[in-house]
């Protein structure tokens, strides 16, 4: 199902020309989110080879890492990420992006400079409420009241995003929040930090299954009020930079003693 993004041969090169690409600040960059695609594997957050996490480079607004075409979250390393330009051009890694994964997250980070990091992933509670008509929560659960506000549902699946209209339109469907529902597809997570991605990324799955279970019982669910929703939502929000920072500092740790080689 992953699609090789078709460029000329010329930007299939890799050509650094004058940048500095190997700063501390981008190799933990690259770190950080090879740690982020290791856990996912971990929890059945990806499939197969189809799914995609990208950040944009520190220091180089213009250019964004991710995940190479054909290999797995469980096989990611911070030297196999590739970091390309916004048009398609593969600036430092061996390989080439999954051809959706280029179309969807380069016109997100051009169109959105808030968007540090952007996760998309089919995970399978948070991608089946995708599948259900109306709104994907009905907030009747602590951990969901986190998204509260900030997701967008994008109504119109239209096939793979193959071409720069399909992921401008995605762009447009995320307007100003944080969480996209793509019906009949799966989930986008953006945020301005790797760390904030993935805690988001996390926590949304968790609310997800949880819902997912109590549906199952075919018993009502009892939601908050707005009033409740609302202000649950601003308390989860205070600290929650540092929050993420220390959820993916424990992730690193887990990595480290298990699968240190997604440092390499």
């Amino acid at each position: 199902m992953a699609h090789e993004l078709s460029l000329p041969p010329a930007r299939r090169t890799v050509v650094a020309g004058n940048r500095n690409l190997d700063t501390s600040a981008i190799w933990r960059a690259r770190t950080d989110l090879a740690a982020c695609l290791r856990m996912a594997a971990r929890l059945g957050l990806e499939e197969g080879i189809c799914n995609h996490f990208s950040a944009v480079v520190p220091g180089h607004p213009d250019l964004f890492l991710v995940n190479r075409l054909g290999w797995a979250f469980a096989e990611a390393t911070a030297s196999s990420l590739l970091i390309c330009t916004m048009d398609g051009q593969v600036v430092a890694g061996d390989g080439v992006p999954e051809a959706t994964a280029f179309f969807i997250h380069a016109c997100l980070h051009r169109q959105d400079p808030r968007i540090g990091a952007a996760f998309h992933t089919h995970m399978p509670n948070a991608t089946a409420l995708s599948m259900t008509a109306g709104p994907p929560f009905v907030w009747a659960g602590q951990t969901a009241l986190k998204f509260y506000g900030r997701i967008a549902v994008d109504e119109a699946y239209n096939g793979l995003a193959l071409d720069t209209r399909e992921g401008d339109r995605i762009a447009a469907a995320l307007g100003g929040c944080d969480i996209l529902f793509m019906k009949n597809h799966g989930v986008m997570v953006c945020a301005p930090t790797i760390a904030e991605a993935w805690d988001d990324l996390y926590y949304l799955e968790r609310a997800a299954e949880v819902q997912v279970k109590a549906m199952s019982t075919g018993r009502p669910l009892v939601a908050v009020s707005p009033q409740v929703a609302s202000d649950t939502a601003r308390q989860m929000r205070e600290g929650d930079a540092q929050s993420a920072r220390l959820h993916l500092e424990s992730i690193c740790r887990i990595l480290d003693r298990s699968e240190p080689e997604y440092r390499g």
